[in-house]
Parts: C-alpha cells; structure tokens; sequence
C-alpha cells in the first residue's frame, strides 16, 4: 500500500525539479556560458543566469517533503530498502550540490574578469563530473522515492 499524502507529491516532484534542472544545466552547458560570460557580469550571486535563483525556493521544500514522506514510510512499515536507497541518494545529491557550491560556483558567481583557460576548464570538469554522480544519484532516490510512494 503506496503513501497517499501531499507530501509524497510534494517530494516527487522536487525530486523531479531537481533531476531536470541539473540534466538541463549540463545539455547546454550552463557553467560554461556562466564562464564565459563572466567579464561581462556583475559578480552577484543571485544575478542573472545564476543556478541560485532557481534552485534556493524549491531546495528547502524538497528536502522537508522528502524527509517526511521516507519517514513516513518507515513508520508505515513500508519497502525499508527503498526508503534507505531513496535516503541515501537525497544525501549523496545534496552533499554534491554543497561541494559544488562551494568549489565551482561561488568562486565563478562572486569572482570579476575572465577566467584562464586552464582554471575554466578545471571548473567546467568538476563541475560535469559530479553532476554525473549526482544526476544518478538523483535517479536512484527518485527510484526508489517512488517505490516507498506506489504500491
């Protein structure tokens, strides 16, 4: 018997915002258009083209919502598995989303003038590679998020 409250709702559909955000950042490249840019942008966190504008309302929300649902779903007695798969990979997405923060975008957000060569493509790499890991981090918690929610 699958979870029917609007926090399982509210928690899918997080995880599916942020799934969908990072898949999008990475197919146009945004760190590197944010990168670029950058000698031509005022060095502010939530100015244009910043991630943080788009991710700072819906984070909070669903963190809470899928906290909620999992725990609930515990209680209920529901697939433990899931409801640790789907844990693990929250935390795992968030603690990448807080390294990335903090190692790629905000030395690119707060920074002023270009970048070198050499320093945009190190950026722009670590970036792509740990979104990789968080992306399927991000389908492993929505798996198995879903399977705590349906049955």
């Amino acid at each position: 018997m699958g979870l029917r409250l609007p926090w399982a709702a509210v928690a899918r559909l997080g995880q599916a915002h942020w799934f969908a955000g990072n898949l999008y950042e990475a197919a146009v490249d945004v760190l590197g258009l944010l990168a670029d840019a950058r000698p031509n942008r005022e060095p502010r966190l939530l100015g244009p083209g910043s991630p943080l504008r788009y991710y700072a309302p819906a984070a909070p929300v669903t963190l809470v919502a899928t906290g909620v649902t999992l725990a609930a779903g515990w209680r209920s007695g529901g697939d433990r598995r899931a409801v640790a798969a789907s844990a693990a990979g929250t935390l795992v997405a968030a603690a990448l989303t807080g390294y990335l923060v903090k190692t790629v975008n905000l030395p690119l957000l707060r920074g002023e003038g270009a970048l070198g060569d050499g320093e945009r493509r190190r950026l722009v790499r670590t970036w792509h590679r740990a979104n990789l890991v968080r992306l399927a981090a991000l389908a492993v918690a929505a798996a198995a998020t879903r399977r705590v929610t349906v049955r």
